[in-house]
């Protein structure tokens, strides 16, 4: 048996004829060996049709108008084009270029662009305005010689309708041809004779499972590739054993994989110019973690985990600007089973968990938090302190994406998240934001970005402040600046004032909303705001949106705990539709400050670094913060997920506050600022609550009909503390109702008059 020569053998390439390829490899490499006689041919032929182009007498008409008339110059421009392709390529040959036209791209465009040129000359000459089409043709006008035998021969046999039909078509096969190469999508004419043969496959009989072994079973030439047996997942979807086995020999075209389409990135809006400039903060700088510092890290992650025989994969790394997260895939291991045979078992998340503590140790870590699983992830995250933590500018974030793509007048800047992307929040989503924290992480830093924030987005007709400082020191920078409702407010009677007062406010807005028919804020103000509306109307107009922030919520809670907590709690549960919301911080998350009913009302919450798990869990009702850096690290609780986000906060510096501040100061005249400085708008109302006290009145109640009173007896009947009581004692001995202590024991002397004593006096 003699072998046949190889493919690339001398052999081959020399005896014999070489039958041309499938595919017309003949006319191919004719048309490369001759390229270089057909580019002179063309440019020849071009350059004398040009010359009797712009050479002929007025009188008289050129060889190339009486042809294609008006369509003179456009062929003689494509004929041009052609020669210069052919060019290209033939120098793109020469130099070996790596983006080479391909020959076949080049004629289907060559192609479609004659097919549009001729359905356009033969549809201008067929809707000509002319008497004889032949001699308007001869005449070199309309579409010439070529436009009369394009459309007007065809339409004195077919009719102009049907001629000026199949021309439309013309064109639009001649666009199509010129979309291919190009790589525009279009419709491919190959998916409607596939739909033809499925359904036509689908009609023919079921073989017989003897017709598919004779098929499987025959026997093969010498040297060919071994047979392969068709797969039959279901006796429907087999469509006949030739047209089968044809199917499985036939190699399948791979299909490029899909892209994943990602968002449009949003142009920024230009700021208006009452609003400052972002000019005002500093400029980012990041320094990125090296990459010796990465491998490292994965390196000593994997060997250690493997010394306790958990087998792991670092499959991911994200690099934030404090800590970087280690995508760890569990690995599998080998153990033997209780009837001797070694069984392949996978490793639990839990004994990753269990060894946070030698992985600290290995890394020379301070602290580490495993994030089993990573949501979405198909791995497990340790994250690991950086050796140096890189500062979050609020600039940075205030001009991504993902703050653009809020489009709410209260997004605010939060930070980065453990992969370096930036996160921001929406309080209008919120609708309440409770921030919680040891002394020194951050919490001061936080709020001054969200108030910051606010100002760069909102002007005073938009936003209104009310800053309550129990310390006295974080929030009165910000005095003076036109959208706070007050000044700062640091006393505590000053406190629960504005307490009353925003509900006052809250219940005004909602009666103002049911005599509108408005559900939210942002319905009421698009209402109020139209130019024609109902004359009941007409002393309505748009609310503001208004920020509580307080600094402090330990010494509020601890000077009047019953009080502010069902003041807070209200607010809280009602106070989200009128566009009101509150941003409250505390460095003591303890269950006597943070309460339950106000954790209830508060499901955005943010945590930095405390003390213990107990705090953690008092603020995020699970541990991980305790295990937190502190300067700006947090857990993100959003409102919407359960899931918590690490972020590295923001850092806005007192010289960038003061520059915002200055900023505002300025943007109103000095005489409309003097007239407008705030003043507390509840000082009235203060007035008011004095002078009516319910429990001074509950006091008198209870003293009535009995002989003698103590502080002690009053604080166990009106379930006060102690200092109430005496404060309710001494009011009722300053008004003579009670007469003065007289100690031992004995308490006062009541010197109200009973019920039955005043009948008595006067009966």
């Amino acid at each position: 048996m003699s072998k046949k020569p190889a493919r690339g053998s001398s052999k081959a390439r020399k005896g014999g004829k070489s039958k041309p390829s499938q595919r017309g490899g003949s006319w191919r490499e004719a048309l490369v060996a001759n390229s270089e006689v057909i580019t002179l041919i063309l440019l020849l032929v071009g350059g004398l049709l040009l010359v009797d182009f712009f050479t002929r007498q007025e009188d008289s008409v050129g060889i190339v108008s009486k042809g294609f008339g008006w369509a003179a110059l456009p062929a003689l421009l494509a004929l041009m084009l052609a020669s210069l392709g052919v060019l290209i390529r033939q120098t793109t040959d020469r130099l070996n270029a790596g983006h080479r036209i391909p020959w076949r791209a080049m004629a289907e465009v060559f192609v479609g662009l004659l097919l549009l040129l001729l359905a356009a000359i033969g549809l201008s000459h067929l809707w000509a305005d002319s008497a004889d089409p032949w001699e308007y043709a001869k005449a070199g006008q309309g579409g010439g010689v070529v436009g009369w035998l394009a459309g007007s021969l065809p339409a004195s046999l077919l009719g102009d309708l049907i001629t000026t039909l199949l021309l439309v078509i013309l064109a639009g096969l001649g666009v199509w041809i010129i979309m291919r190469p190009l790589g525009v999508p279009a419709l491919d004419p190959r998916s409607a004779v596939t739909g033809l043969r499925d359904s036509l496959r689908s009609l023919l009989p079921e073989p017989r499972e003897q017709e598919i072994s004779d098929v499987v079973d025959s026997p093969q030439p010498a040297g060919s590739s071994p047979p392969v047996e068709p797969v039959i997942q279901d006796d429907q979807d087999f469509l006949g054993p030739s047209i089968a086995v044809q199917e499985t020999v036939r190699p399948k075209r791979k299909r490029p994989p899909r892209k994943t389409t990602k968002p449009r990135p949003i142009k920024p809006k230009p700021r208006p110019d009452y609003l400052p400039s972002l000019d005002l903060l500093a400029a980012e700088s990041q320094s990125g973690l090296k990459e010796t510092d990465i491998e490292y890290k994965k390196q000593m992650i994997e060997e250690t985990l493997a010394s306790f025989n958990v087998p792991v994969t670092v499959v991911d790394v994200n690099v934030g600007p404090a800590v970087t997260q280690f995508g760890v895939k569990p690995g599998e291991y080998v153990r033997r089973g209780a009837d001797g045979e070694d069984v392949t078992r996978r490793v639990r998340v839990s004994r990753i968990k269990s060894l946070s503590n030698d992985l600290a140790l290995a890394l020379e870590a301070p602290t580490l938090r495993i994030e089993a699983p990573v949501p979405g992830k198909g791995y497990v995250g340790i994250e690991v302190p950086n050796s140096a933590t890189n500062l979050v500018g609020l600039r940075e974030v205030l001009e991504s994406q993902s703050f653009l793509r809020l489009k709410s007048p209260l997004a605010f800047a939060v930070g980065r998240d453990v992969a370096g992307e930036p996160v921001a929040a929406d309080l209008a989503t919120m609708p309440h934001l409770l921030i919680a924290g040891a002394t020194g992480s951050g919490k001061s830093v936080c709020i001054n970005s969200l108030i910051a924030s606010l100002l760069f987005n909102n002007g005073p007709d938009q936003l209104r402040l009310l800053l309550i400082d129990p310390k006295r020191v974080e929030l009165l920078v910000y005095e003076g600046v036109p959208h706070l409702l007050a000044p700062v407010v640091t006393d505590l009677d000053q406190m629960v004032g504005a307490f009353t007062w925003l509900m006052l406010q809250m219940d005004e807005r909602y009666r103002n909303f049911s005599r509108v028919g408005a559900r939210n804020l942002d319905e009421f103000n698009r209402k109020v705001s139209r130019k024609k509306k109902p004359k009941a109307w007409q002393d309505l107009d748009r609310y503001p949106s208004l920020v509580l922030v307080i600094d402090e919520l330990a010494d509020l809670m601890l000077a009047a705990p019953d009080r502010v907590e069902r003041q807070i709690c209200r607010l809280a549960q009602m106070a989200r539709a009128t566009g009101i919301h509150l941003v409250i911080s505390t460095q003591r998350p303890s269950v006597d400050v943070v309460t339950g009913l106000i954790k209830a009302n508060f499901p955005a919450r943010i945590a930095f670094s405390v003390t213990s798990q107990t705090d953690s869990r008092v603020i995020l009702d699970s541990p991980g913060s305790e295990k937190l850096l502190g300067s700006g690290d947090m857990l993100f609780m959003r409102p919407d997920s359960s899931k918590l986000d690490r972020v590295q906060g923001c850092f806005v510096s007192d010289k960038e506050i003061e520059r915002l501040v200055r900023f505002w100061k300025e943007s109103m005249p000095a005489e409309e600022l003097a007239a407008n400085v705030p003043r507390y708008p509840w000082t009235g109302l203060m007035a008011q609550l004095e002078d009516h006290d319910e429990q001074y009145e509950q006091a008198l109640d209870v003293i009535q009909g009995v002989d003698r009173a103590s502080i002690s007896w009053l604080q166990r009947r009106l379930r006060v503390g102690y200092n109430r009581a005496a404060e309710l004692m001494a009011k009722l001995e300053a008004d003579g109702y009670v007469g003065p202590d007289e100690g031992a024991g004995r308490g006062r002397e009541v010197l109200l008059a009973s019920d039955d004593d005043e009948q008595a006096m006067w009966g």
